[in-house]
């Protein structure tokens, strides 16, 4: 290399940069890159160095040894674990034990000292580093060697610092490692082995994650995915907890919004710290009850790391020529008080490797054709179905006794698990959140895995035919038996457009990233009912109530099973009805970032009183109804003053959303509004809690569903900005049936006559009066004549939902064509 000589046993941070992966592996590389050039656009790094992979291949020659190594891994089939272990297992014996050559000794102990001077430690031999192991074939785009080889923490001394060196040349041939190189079409001394010598950052006194410049399981390439956990970063990628995830919207951040559209509190009872001990350099403690019942992370924090992402993923995609999504580990150095400085640091980052090799043409969906027994449910990664015989392991020692094709079921993976995970054709894990070693590997893997199941070796038994469902949203499903599913893949580029916008109705928050990527125009239709229901489950008035409801348990056993509920929901918030409006907004928010910067209409809750009376709380203030269907409910609700301050929270949950996170794609709608006067009361009192119509581009759009806002279409025209026509209750009040009931659903049908002719009035006059119309009723999802008739009408948008976006997109193509319709860029 003409920049410096080859033959250097250290280089410092300050040296390498990304170029340099041949000579100190993927890690160091970019570790150097980064400590060069983004230390001025405001990203930590940790100092250190780098003992080269000439060190590695000086020590090899030095010690005698590549010959025997060879010779022992001759003819290896890494199928064969049994002997992939034994094999394995006399390597790093050999390594382990060969001399170390004196000058490479020198060169590390001269380096730590000076890493230790500039932490003002001269001399004392007694600077904390962390040891990683940084392959020279490491992080390359197709294959990521990251996690194959080991990774020290909380070194002290220049011996120790020597023997956790020597610990990772070793490394190179576990079992894992020696594995994957087979199966990736390297040879086993095609890679040379790096370590990076690093200060370590004191998150044992504060915190530690990844982060991801794009969602994990989808590849939506507009969210930064960051996971926190408490102490040392180890157990978040081993599983050992399950980290808080929060999602940032990356469009409006970078116009200066506080874009954490999603804030999920995890399951993290344990942290690895520092350990004082001779026998071990770290250790496992209880979290305390302050860490328990708070988000890991400030709202500060979270911002600032999605930033550094943002910055990192930017650098990166530019020296590559093409968008490089990056895979990011951080730590925070202790609190500020007597330990570390209390500022975030980056201590690695590598190109993310599933979804960038992902065709994006191709749509992929997986759908079960039948349900069976639930045995165990998790986080879902991936969106595939994978099924087989369940064999439950327990430990490294059982792996020799799995078989190709089979479930793997078992408490958590690390690195020493990959020989087995590779040939399962499902994984199954009691711990672990979306950063750990299981997810990240059956992710790289293809195969679908459900992670965080707390008691999946216990429910599932060896032998048991399991169907494991990652398809149906963020939750997956382990279902007893080998269900029917089926696949359908689509080449995107080939569907027609269309001038009648094609909306969706979505529902489910977690799905919108993935649900965003058939093409489309938007959402018709997102429910407030569904992020209520899953992601608050109480009662508003209940949570307005909170302190009130306290005192009443005193005395009242059903009350006071009320609150407990709420404690164990809301435990992170002390204002339980701040919960609300984050909550509300965060699901509104996923929604809206997912279809960004189309339209997204999100109607105001439309709970029946039956259907509130369910929520936590509900019996303590909802009415009793003799037809709930056509009582209380939609607008009549919101200005009533028993209860206007439950929708004055999701007044401010929407105002967060489009305001503080910078969603303004977001459009609202107001349910069963009956009269024009109902419809002005409502929009005057959204106006009173922060939405104003026409303020930041908002709009204000009305469910056409009762007869009344046909007949008076003109009216309503003056008042808001648009229709979406909600076929379901327009059906029933126009056939004057229940819509519930089993004993008239013979007459119910959207294609009747009087409500064809109801739909086709209201678009005539929405056109003449200028005002926006569509559909968001189930009808044109079920019946491809409807959806042509509406055409016919000419209706401005239609709105599905995501199973049958497709093949209406066909149809109403054709119709347009049939027509003389042309779409409105041709």
């Amino acid at each position: 290399m003409a920049r410096r000589d080859e033959k250097k046993f250290i280089l410092w941070f300050k040296e390498i940069g990304i170029e340099d992966v041949p000579l100190v592996g993927g890690k160091n590389a970019s570790l150097g890159e980064m400590y060069q050039k983004l230390h001025d656009k405001g990203i930590k790094v940790p100092n250190g160095f780098a003992i080269t992979a000439y060190a590695y291949r000086y020590f090899l020659k030095y010690a005698g040894i590549e010959d025997e190594i060879k010779k022992i891994l001759k003819d290896l089939d890494t199928h064969n674990i049994e002997d992939l272990m034994r094999r394995g297992r006399e390597v790093r014996d050999i390594i382990r034990h060969a001399e170390f050559p004196p000058d490479l000794a020198q060169a590390i102990y001269t380096a730590y000292d000076e890493l230790a001077a500039e932490f003002g430690q001269k001399g004392m031999d007694t600077l904390d580093v962390a040891i990683r192991s940084s392959a020279t074939a490491e992080d390359l785009p197709d294959a990521s060697f990251a996690g194959q080889q080991d990774t020290y923490l909380n070194v002290r001394g220049r011996r120790s610092v020597l023997d956790a060196c020597r610990k990772c040349f070793a490394s190179l041939f576990t079992n894992r490692a020696i594995s994957y190189r087979h199966d990736k079409g390297f040879g086993q001394f095609d890679v040379s082995l790096s370590i990076a010598v690093q200060k370590m950052v004191r998150s044992d006194s504060a915190y530690s994650g990844v982060v991801f410049s794009i969602d994990t399981e989808t590849g939506f390439r507009e969210a930064v995915l960051i996971t926190a956990a408490y102490g040392l970063g180890e157990f978040v990628v081993q599983g050992i907890v399950n980290p808080d995830e929060y999602y940032v919207f990356k469009p409006t951040l970078k116009q200066g919004k506080k874009a954490i559209i999603s804030k999920k509190a995890g399951d993290r009872d344990m942290k690895l710290v520092y350990s004082m001990d001779d026998d071990s350099n770290v250790r496992s403690v209880p979290i305390t009850l302050m860490e328990r019942h708070r988000y890991v992370m400030d709202d500060d924090e979270i911002l600032k790391l999605a930033e550094w992402a943002c910055i990192i993923e930017e650098h990166y995609s530019k020296e590559a020529g093409h968008f490089k999504p990056m895979d990011i580990e951080w730590a925070k150095d202790g609190d500020g008080v007597n330990v570390g400085t209390g500022e975030l640091f980056i201590v690695q980052a590598r190109p993310e490797t599933i979804h960038s090799q992902k065709d994006t043409n191709v749509y992929e969906t997986y759908r079960l054709l039948e349900r069976g027994p639930v045995l165990a449910t998790g986080t879902a990664i991936g969106t595939k179905i994978g099924q087989g015989v369940a064999k439950v392991i327990h430990s490294t020692l059982e792996m020799d006794q799995f078989n190709e094709g089979e479930v793997l079921v078992t408490s958590m993976t690390d690195p020493d698990w990959e020989p087995i995970m590779k040939i399962a054709s499902a994984i199954v894990t009691n711990k672990g959140g979306r950063t750990c070693h299981a997810a990240i590997v059956s992710r790289e893997l293809g195969i679908p895995c459900i992670i965080g199941t707390g008691n999946a070796d216990e429910v599932i038994k060896t032998g048991q035919e399991v169907t494991v469902a990652c398809c149906e949203g963020e939750q997956g499903n382990v279902y007893e038996g080998l269900l029917k599913f089926e696949v359908e893949r689509l080449n995107l580029e080939e569907l027609p457009k269309t001038k009648t916008k094609i909306m969706m109705n979505v529902g489910i928050p977690e799905q919108a990233f993935s649900q965003a990527m058939i093409p489309n125009d938007g959402v018709g239709l997102a429910r407030e009912e569904f992020i209520i229901n899953s992601h608050i489950g109480i009662h508003p008035l209940a949570l307005i109530d909170y302190d009130k409801l306290r005192e009443k348990a005193k005395t009242d056993q059903r009350v006071a099973g009320v609150v407990y509920k709420i404690d164990e929901v809301t435990s992170v918030y002390e204002d339980k009805k701040q919960f609300f409006i984050d909550k509300l907004a965060e699901g509104v928010a996923r929604i809206a970032a997912g279809f960004y910067p189309n339209d997204v209409i999100v109607r105001l809750s439309d709970f029946k009183t039956n259907e509130y009376e369910n929520l936590v709380g509900g019996y303590l203030y909802e009415p009793k109804e003799s037809n709930p269907m056509i009582g209380w409910r939609g607008a009549s609700r919101y200005y009533d003053e028993k209860f206007m301050p439950a929708f004055e929270l999701e007044c401010r949950a929407l105002y967060k959303a489009r305001s503080e996170m910078g969603l303004t794609n977001i459009k609202v709608m107001i349910p069963f509004c009956r009269t024009p006067e109902e419809g002005k009361r409502v929009i005057d009192l959204m106006a009173k809690f922060g939405l104003v119509q026409g303020e930041e581009g908002l709009e204000i759009y009305v469910m056409c569903e009762i007869p009344s806002n046909v007949v008076c279409a003109d009216e309503f025209s003056e008042i808001f900005d648009g229709f979406s026509i909600g076929s379901n209750d327009l059906t029933q009040l126009t056939l004057g049936l229940d819509r519930d009931s089993a004993l008239v659903a013979h007459i119910y049908d959207e294609r009747n006559n009087a409500v064809k002719r109801l739909i086709r009035q209201v678009i005539q006059t929405a056109k003449e009066k200028g005002r926006k119309i569509g559909i968001c009723g189930q009808a044109p999802s079920d019946f491809p004549d409807f959806a042509e008739f509406l055409v016919e009408c000419g209706i401005d948008s239609i709105s599905l939902i995501p199973d049958t976006v497709i093949k209406t997109r066909l149809a109403i193509a054709e119709k347009e064509k049939e027509l003389g319709i042309k779409p409105e860029d041709e």
